[in-house]
């Protein structure tokens, strides 16, 4: 079992990529994780995203000495190796490249990564050395991206790039023949831990498990390299809503399926669920939360259920709990977690707060998005074995002294 520290950054608009079917809006918060690349090991934070396959990295060539964080310098790797452009590692297919990856003028492999605000970036695929825990493993593919990246004037971010884990084969999890790996997000301050491999603590024992659902048909809006779940219901405190039948069922074009994605901040739902999840949250706290009236208002895009609450108020009003039913398993989500403060909007004497749970209609997006702020609080066990989700409700913040203690 390797053991690594999570934390969190606020990261500048459009520097995740995401392939074209995935979410098009800036994601403003990523859980990083601090590993070494190369030979002599360079210190890099990749951002962990369970919803990409290619894991990548800033690389910068250029310098004559090796680069600061956070880049990447393959010059100063003796284990760096471009792909070959004949490599067959240079036809695998991806979802997370709008078009195919090409050679370039040195019959290297380069690929172009899209990203959320329509800008890309371009660079070779290449073998080298991770290393995490102690442990050094060979021959990694990644992409060593060259491009300048971020469109936005926050400045760059401290990330080197990114950990690609969904089940893809040239996902980290699947080159490294990860049976399981297991994460927890503490609800306080952001930070959590990374477990790969076996994870046997007491807690474990109170998991609830829900099956992947993994189809072998290629469909246009299903995304089979996915931690896809069958979603049952949605309860408002612990009322049921009343649901259509095969609402949450994918469609004959895949378009429906819900899956776990940890480059996702929240959560979003397809219109039709989402506004009977909004009208119920609303008729349940009609008494106790004022309604932002701004219909031009809409945070991250999909997030249009705000209210206004004053600036010296110092502990949010109760809310009822919003829980997912998954087959076998459910996550509850409440307090704090469903109330997000909305950075720098203050209108008169009150802040805005909006509801965590969005409408993927609103950014043209044909799935259930279950990001990762709705998983604070949960250990996530990934049991690709058996092919299974497991989910626990634990104080994460706890957790992690305990298990990097016993580390």
């Amino acid at each position: 079992m390797l053991t690594l520290p999570l934390k969190s950054q606020v990261i500048p608009s459009g520097y995740l990529p995401r392939p074209p079917n995935k979410l098009r809006f800036h994601h403003n918060v990523s859980l990083t994780v601090s590993i070494t690349v190369g030979t002599p090991p360079q210190n890099v934070s990749l951002v962990i995203d369970t919803g990409s396959e290619l894991s990548w990295l800033h690389c910068n060539n250029r310098t004559n000495r090796v680069s600061a964080n956070p880049f990447f310098n393959p010059n100063f790797s003796s284990s760096y190796k471009p792909v070959p452009c004949s490599s067959s590692t240079c036809t695998t297919r991806t979802r997370d490249f709008p078009i195919p990856a090409s050679c370039d003028s040195n019959n290297l492999c380069h690929a172009t990564l899209s990203y959320a605000d329509f800008s890309s970036s371009e660079g070779n695929l290449a073998f080298d050395t991770f290393g995490f825990g102690g442990s050094d493993n060979p021959g990694i593919v990644f992409g060593c991206m060259e491009s300048s990246i971020s469109t936005n004037s926050d400045g760059d971010s401290n990330s080197t790039g990114l950990m690609g884990m969904n089940l893809g084969s040239l996902s980290f999890v699947s080159q490294l023949k990860i049976p399981k790996f297991s994460y927890c997000i503490s609800g306080s301050d952001f930070s959590g831990i990374l477990l790969l491999g076996e994870s046997n603590f007491s807690w474990t024992g109170s998991l609830n498990y829900t099956p992947l659902v993994q189809i072998s048909t290629p469909l246009p809006y299903f995304d089979r390299a996915a931690y896809t779940v069958r979603l049952m219901g949605i309860m408002v405190s612990n009322k049921l809503l009343n649901l259509s039948e095969g609402v949450l069922v994918p469609d004959h074009t895949g378009a429906g399926q819900a899956m776990f994605d940890l480059g996702t901040q929240f959560t979003f739902l397809l219109g039709p669920v989402y506004n009977v999840l909004r009208e119920e949250f609303l008729n349940q706290t009609n008494s106790t939360l004022r309604v932002l009236d701004d219909p031009n208002f809409a945070f991250e895009v999909g997030m249009d259920l705000c209210f206004r609450l004053p600036l010296n108020q110092s502990k949010l009003p109760e809310v009822p709990s919003v829980s997912l039913v998954f087959d076998g398993a459910e996550m509850r989500v409440s307090g704090e977690q469903l109330l997000y403060r909305v950075p720098g909007r203050v209108i008169g004497n009150d802040s805005v707060y909006c509801f965590t749970f969005g409408n993927s209609d609103l950014l043209g997006v044909e799935s259930f998005i279950i990001g990762h702020h709705q998983q604070q609080n949960m250990w996530m066990e990934f049991d690709l074995v058996k092919s299974r989700i497991g989910l626990a409700h634990v104080r994460c913040d706890l957790v992690s002294q305990k298990v990097l203690g016993l580390g």
